[in-house]
């Protein structure tokens, strides 16, 4: 007669997507087709958006990709660090509408502080960012949602 484990079942493996080939352990999670993580609405009400408009827009010393801008988001002007050189011309950026995470957590980039991030569109086959913008005319702080 066999007796019961008092163990617990080790959890059930995860379910594949539908029509995905299912994947080794081990295996480079490089290697299986990306799947969106869902995420609830609570989790998404975290992430703060603001209008921004920048103010000013240098060049990273010794960075081909990254500009320093300045950027007005209606209660204060903050430094933003963005990978968008390949595609913008500092000049041709000042006055422009952003949109603007606000409430991420401070990073260098090559030794430059940036207390938020510019939101993009990336198109891959063409390797450059198109920045998020509006058609309307929207008020410098104004929050999306």
């Amino acid at each position: 007669m066999e007796q019961e484990s008092s163990k617990p079942a080790a959890p059930a493996a995860p379910a594949q997507p539908t029509g995905a080939a299912p994947v080794a352990a081990g295996t480079a999670a490089a290697a299986a087709p990306a799947v969106p993580v869902k995420i609830g609405i609570e989790d998404f009400m975290k992430v703060e958006m603001r209008v921004g408009q920048v103010q000013t827009a240098e060049r990273v010393a010794g960075a081909d990709k990254l500009l320093k801008l300045m950027v007005d988001i209606g209660t204060e002007v903050r430094q933003v660090v963005a990978g968008i050189a390949t595609a913008y011309e500092p000049e041709k950026l000042v006055g422009r509408k952003v949109v603007v995470v606000v409430n991420l957590a401070p990073r260098k980039l090559r030794g430059v502080e940036s207390n938020g991030m510019i939101l993009a569109a990336s198109i891959e086959a063409e390797n450059r960012p198109i920045l998020a913008g509006f058609l309307e005319d929207v008020p410098v702080g104004t929050r999306l949602k």
